[in-house]
């Protein structure tokens, strides 16, 4: 790689960490970078290097999101390896399932999030409700939530940590800043899982990869902090911006455009 690829890289990783810490997102940003200045390297090069990058950034924002908004250790160690095995088994699945099929599908999903978000102006902006009054039967179908987002985010993705903030925030009553705390929580775990089977398989470039994720991790802290300072009306514009940019990426995409 030029000494530009390098400069261009690792300012696409920095800012993917602070996308990917508002809301997520970020691998739609890295990974088009990847491919433009490094196109020698093969996709399974590019994929593990952002998940290392991913790693790092959405790590590093979780520990911070946590420390502020604190929620219980037993909902974390719930989830966390429930993520870890959902999103194993379903990057172990990936390769059975039509990328074209899944499109329209998060599509449509992704267009019903947006439009609920935007019809609902006190979704997820009111006050949290206290863990302590959450029913146990909420706790079970959060968890179950999270299984079947960590599964999708193994076998094909994108739109991952917005699912998760939609989960948390209708089932468990939070706002979106606490629901996007534990959401940084599960999709670091998610990203783990995805990049141990990279691991196995020898596909990091460790150089590149350890270099973006300082870059990554930079960007994530900021954008954890631009979170935790905007409050949850700065998630909520953030969600909407993502679900127009995901959407009309997706449609590209299907039409083969990118």
């Amino acid at each position: 790689m030029t000494t530009s690829a390098w400069i261009i890289a690792l300012l696409g990783a920095g800012l993917a960490g602070w996308v990917d810490a508002v809301i997520g997102g970020g691998g739609l940003l890295l990974i088009p970078i990847l491919m433009a200045v490094a196109p020698q390297l093969s996709y399974a090069t590019v994929l593990a290097c952002n998940k290392v990058a991913g790693f790092s950034g959405t790590s590093s924002a979780a520990v911070l999101m946590v420390r502020k908004t604190r929620p219980p250790g037993s909902i974390l160690a719930r989830a966390i390896p429930l993520a870890l095995v959902s999103s194993g088994v379903g990057a172990g699945l990936a390769g059975l399932v039509a990328k074209d099929t899944m499109r329209p599908i998060v599509f449509v999903l992704m267009v019903a999030v947006g439009l609920f978000v935007a019809f609902r102006p006190n979704f997820g902006v009111g006050q949290s409700r206290p863990w302590s009054e959450i029913p146990r039967r909420r706790h079970v179908l959060a968890l179950c939530g999270v299984a079947l987002i960590a599964f999708y985010d193994g076998i094909f993705g994108p739109g991952t940590g917005m699912f998760l903030i939609m989960v948390v925030t209708a089932v468990l009553s939070q706002d979106f800043v606490r629901s996007a705390a534990l959401a940084k929580v599960v999709n670091a775990s998610t990203n783990l899982g995805a990049l141990i089977v990279f691991i196995i398989g020898g596909h990091v470039w460790w150089t590149l990869g350890l270099a973006l994720a300082v870059a990554n991790v930079g960007g994530a802290l900021l954008g954890a902090r631009t979170v935790l300072g905007g409050g949850v009306k700065l998630v909520r514009w953030a969600l909407l911006i993502v679900v127009v940019i995901m959407a009309i990426y997706l449609s590209l995409q299907q039409v083969g455009v990118v």
